[in-house]
């Protein structure tokens, strides 16, 4: 990815400019998705609880419990959020969370049928952006031009 080369720094940014380029990344499709997939979840578990014959009571929670088990993993996707500071980036995933240093990101990649932007650190190693994701088709791809666009401005 390479950031628009209009800028040389942050500087020559206005207020709502820097806002919109430090406003969170989220993900649309996949948000909508796993909602709606937990609530049909517990919908189901809890049909299959009230309505298939011959089960115990506990039988019968243990259907209602998965059913909201399955709804709270959704929601675990649903949340995949990266927000940008100043200073740098928290990205919270699946299941990990990290806070990283602007000078630890070199790149942004957002190709090779990755279903999410991915960022090579300093240290050699890659870190998954599941708050950017290629679901969201040109949407997707705007902003994981705007996330190079905030590391290339705050590598500076």
């Amino acid at each position: 990815m390479t950031p628009p080369s209009a800028s040389s720094s942050s500087s020559s940014f206005d207020d709502d400019d820097v806002a919109r380029l430090h406003a969170p990344f989220r993900p649309v499709r996949g948000r909508l998705v796993a909602r709606v997939l937990g609530v049909v979840a517990v919908v189901l578990f809890t049909v299959l609880a009230l309505f298939v014959v011959g089960q115990t009571l506990w039988d019968r929670v243990a259907f209602v419990v998965t059913g909201l088990l399955v709804m709270a993993f959704c929601e675990m996707q649903a949340r995949v959020v990266a927000i940008p500071d100043e200073r740098g980036l928290y990205v919270r995933n699946l299941v990990n969370r990290r806070r990283l240093e602007w000078a630890e990101v070199v790149g942004v990649s957002f190709g090779g049928g990755r279903p999410w932007v991915q960022l090579d650190l300093a240290d050699g190693d890659t870190l998954a952006v599941m708050g950017v994701q290629r679901s969201d088709g040109e949407r997707g791809r705007v902003e994981a031009d705007r996330l190079a666009t905030l590391v290339a401005l705050h590598s500076r």
